[in-house]
């Protein structure tokens, strides 16, 4: 297993990485549309425009849209003082600034953090959470969500679902395009069937991208996940807070999130959606199986 520093460094990588990677597939996206519209540089220019605008928008403002779409309220210290001093103190042990506190009123039991460094970051708990878990047990929550801060997992983590969102709606948009833009396919001296060709192969990318896009989101959870755990474990000094509390977000009989969408259900500490039993959605799964997750944390 990669130690903390090194999770980092790569972490900041892979995030990076990510960014350019998506500029290059909305580069392809973009070419596409062009040939669509019968002029290859003005979609490539249209498209690689918005994708930088978009990841530029992304990196500082990202955090701000996955709170606003997740519901999230900010939160006083006289509202909820424990929540709040245990934000403050785990902040400290773990060596970085203490992030703001949020609270989604939703019964389910959840939690996740998000920002692009930890000098912008924030906590959010849903309200069913606060009021199931003891005081242990909650401290157990925020010192995994305090380690995916420390270890630069929001910032990776908060791309991935905007830069995704990004690529499925220009997919979709060439994939209109090409429904209602049927004279485009004849433009161009002598190049009707070279121009089918591509635009066929434009379909196919287009039709994959987003898929290629949700798969990428795997790469970022599950060893992440187990990484988060066993941080914070050596935050809180106190394995079995973090497996009750995980015991708990189990066995609850209604895990949805109302407002969780596929979007942001990685960024929660476990599946914010209603618990389905087949091979794909393990397959697809964001999260490492719960009972695997309490299994190492009580061998620590």
């Amino acid at each position: 297993m990669k130690t903390m520093f090194e999770q980092v460094r790569a972490n900041k990588n892979q995030s990076y990485l990510l960014m350019a990677f998506f500029i290059v597939v909305v580069g392809v996206l973009g070419a596409i549309l062009g040939l669509v519209w019968g002029n290859v540089y003005v979609g490539l220019f249209i498209s690689m425009f918005i994708s930088l605008f978009y990841t530029v928008f992304s990196y500082y403002g990202g955090d701000k849209m996955i709170l606003l779409m997740t519901g999230s309220k900010p939160v006083a210290k006289e509202q909820y003082p424990y929540l709040y001093n245990t934000v403050e103190g785990l902040a400290l042990a773990a060596g970085v600034p203490s992030p703001q506190a949020y609270v989604i009123d939703d019964s389910a039991l959840n939690a996740f953090a998000t920002g692009r460094d930890p000098k912008h970051a924030s906590i959010t708990v849903t309200s069913g959470l606060l009021k199931v878990m003891d005081r242990q047990e909650l401290e157990g929550v925020v010192a995994h969500e305090m380690s995916h801060i420390k270890n630069y997992d929001i910032r990776f983590m908060m791309l991935t679902t905007v830069l995704v969102g990004l690529v499925t709606l220009l997919s979709d948009f060439i994939l209109r395009s090409m429904w209602y833009s049927r004279g485009s396919r004849d433009r161009g001296r002598g190049g009707g069937q070279a121009q089918a060709i591509l635009l066929l192969v434009g379909l196919l990318f287009a039709v994959l991208a987003p898929v290629i896009g949700q798969l990428m989101r795997l790469a970022i959870s599950r060893q992440r996940e187990y990484l988060a755990d066993a941080n914070a474990v050596v935050l809180t000094r106190y394995p079995p807070g973090l497996a009750g509390a995980l015991e708990k977000i189990k066995n609850d009989p209604d895990p949805l999130v109302d407002n969780a969408n596929k979007a942001t259900a990685h960024l929660f500490i476990s599946s914010p959606f209603r618990k389905t039993k087949s091979f794909l959605s393990s397959f697809f799964s964001t999260h490492p199986p719960v009972e695997e997750r309490i299994k190492r944390i009580m061998e620590l």
